[in-house]
């Protein structure tokens, strides 16, 4: 016959399992790794744009600056994104991260989307 297998929080006394709890909780927890911000910008400004000339966010911001605007599917047509990501793209990127005034206008052929100067967008609002 074999020999019973002892375990090791059986063997151990309730005042050495409790200290061995105190013991654990008290260590130091592993440090994170934690990036560094960019130098030379303050928080809460938009980066510079620094994108490369033929790239598809470079050409997607030519096409919204464009005073026609754009579609979702020509956007599509462009990348070769799916409409999702095009729209993510639009709220993710070119409003939150470039900070760039995006207005949607209702048209026949579906939504389109423009880039506007934020004097323009005053003027248009006081007329």
């Amino acid at each position: 016959m074999s020999k019973p297998v002892k375990r090791r929080s059986a063997s151990l006394s309730k005042d050495k399992k409790k200290a061995h709890r105190k013991s654990r909780a008290q260590a130091p927890a592993p440090k994170t790794m934690k990036y560094k911000r960019e130098s030379g910008v303050p928080v809460g400004q938009v980066r510079p744009q620094t994108s490369r000339p033929e790239s598809k966010q470079a050409r997607i911001i030519a096409m919204l600056r464009a005073p026609s605007g754009a579609t979702i599917e020509a956007l599509m047509r462009v990348t070769g994104w799916q409409p999702h990501s095009v729209r993510g793209f639009l709220a993710g990127v070119i409003r939150k991260k470039l900070g760039l005034n995006l207005v949607s206008t209702a048209a026949n052929n579906g939504r389109l989307y423009r880039i506007v100067d934020h004097t323009a967008v005053r003027t248009e609002l006081a007329a």
